[in-house]
């Protein structure tokens, strides 16, 4: 089995500054994930008004075509 070698001392500096931007990395994620949570709130509100229409729509067309089926049958009945 191999020995390892002691440790280097990483400098305090080296350390500052990689805690530094591991902090300023958090703080700018936190910050985008609310700017972009916010946009897409916006969106889903935008898509939930338009499903209401759509679904409105969608409801008009079943029954438009559920009286043509109607009709076409009564007439292959007649």
């Amino acid at each position: 089995m191999s020995t390892l070698a002691a440790p280097v001392r990483v400098s305090p500096v080296i350390k500052f500054f990689r805690w530094s931007l591991l902090g300023t990395g958090v703080v700018y994620g936190a910050f985008h994930q609310s700017r972009l949570g916010k946009k897409e709130a916006a969106l889903r509100e935008a898509e939930a008004k338009q499903k209401i229409i759509r679904d409105e729509k969608l409801a008009i067309e079943k029954k438009l075509a559920a009286d043509r089926e109607i009709q076409e049958l009564e007439a292959l009945a007649k």
